[in-house]
């Protein structure tokens, strides 16, 4: 349990400022004055760089001694992070910020993949997202108050706090290298065969795009949503705190679970009340409807993308495939933003919420064949044994 901690804020240091991306763009609005739709391409640069970053270390990660690497990566994330505090130019920000997401995604990609060589994948990540939503509940609820006190820097402060911590973790981790794969490991390995199955891949990553896409595409914006249905930031920013810790139980849930219940189960039940939850985003004048929509989109979005990491993991014992997935993660959470501060009418926030729940029902309809897939692998292991 303890290693699998230690990965998870390994894999969340190159990218903590997701987990708290309502409080980016609202300090880069009230504390340096960008409009709503420059800070939502801010930080929209900042996780495309990231996917880029993700996506090249995909063809290295299986060859790259990789603490060593980590270890660099999160030294230049120190020193961005510290530049950006110097900044107060959009022109200047968003390719900085491209740059930190780029440095950033590589090392994420690194920790996926040595996520996916650990037993039990889908309980690793797991584990990853209780600390993200964990640390990014206070991130969310302690931030925003504070920029109009003390400025934009204390954003990058906390990212600068995050990523020592890190490095000061770094080496009580194993290695984890390919050599050291588990006896049910290899029998996996051998059951894949040498050839991926790239069709269900291909789904699984699709899904991972849609699922990430539409759920960060609300969270970036939420608190303006908040604001323009009535709300005040002092009952906005405890919401957002409270809904990610108590998001906290979807991702301890899938610890606890597995796949006991197999994949297709927990992902059609909780994308389904992903959807649910997403449209009563519409009622959010409501104070208790944007509380509950808020904690209910927590825990399944922290329940549901574990499971379908953890199946992108399944396709590829190496890791390789799993980096791949962290590829598709960071595309959707960088493209949500993105599509829906053009989808963003002034305070009209009802076609960003549509599009969500669209891109939402499409991920439920591309995730069904590889869990029913996996599912079936899962069943035929076990008359075997």
């Amino acid at each position: 349990m303890a290693a699998r901690v230690l990965l998870s804020f390994l894999t969340t240091a190159g990218l903590f400022y997701v987990n708290i991306m309502p409080a980016l763009v609202d300090a880069l609005v009230e504390g340096l004055g960008f409009t709503s739709r420059q800070a939502g391409l801010v930080g929209s640069s900042n996780v495309y760089g990231a996917a880029v970053g993700a996506f090249i270390i995909v063809f290295f990660v299986k060859k790259l001694v990789w603490k060593k690497v980590a270890l660099s990566l999160l030294m230049v994330l120190i020193s961005i992070d510290f530049l950006s505090m110097l900044i107060s130019s959009y022109e200047v920000m968003w390719p900085l910020r491209f740059i930190h997401g780029l440095v950033g995604g590589a090392l994420v990609g690194i920790g996926f993949s040595v996520c996916a060589r650990t037993q039990e994948a889908d309980r690793t990540f797991g584990m990853l997202l209780f600390v993200q939503f964990g640390l990014g509940g206070f991130g969310v609820m302690l931030i925003p108050p504070l920029v109009p006190e003390l400025g934009v820097w204390v954003l990058f402060a906390a990212l600068i706090i995050f990523s020592v911590i890190t490095l000061l973790m770094l080496p009580f981790l194993n290695n984890y290298s390919l050599a050291e794969l588990t006896a049910q490991q290899e029998r996996d390995k051998k059951a894949l065969g040498s050839q991926i199955q790239y069709g269900p891949l291909l789904l699984t990553l699709i899904s991972i795009f849609l699922f990430q896409a539409a759920n960060m595409a609300l969270y970036a914006f939420i608190i303006g949503l908040g604001r323009s249905s009535g709300l005040s930031i002092e009952f906005i920013s405890p919401t957002l705190g409270a809904a990610a810790w108590i998001a906290m139980a979807g991702s301890m849930l899938v610890v606890v679970l597995s796949i006991r219940f197999g994949r297709f189960l927990p992902l059609f039940l909780g994308t389904l009340l992903t959807l649910v939850g997403t449209f009563a985003l519409h009622f959010s004048e409501v104070p208790w409807i944007f509380w509950v929509a808020n904690v209910g989109v927590g825990i399944t979005w922290a329940f549901v993308i574990p499971y379908l990491l953890g199946m992108s993991a399944a396709f590829d014992i190496s890791g390789q495939m799993a980096a791949a997935g962290g590829f598709a993660s960071k595309m959707g959470l960088a493209s949500g933003p993105m599509v829906a501060a053009f989808l963003l009418q002034g305070e009209n926030y009802g076609p960003m919420i549509n599009g969500a729940v669209i891109a939402l029902f499409l991920c439920l309809i591309t995730a069904v064949i590889p869990a029913v897939m996996l599912d079936r692998r899962q069943a035929a292991k076990a008359v075997l044994v």
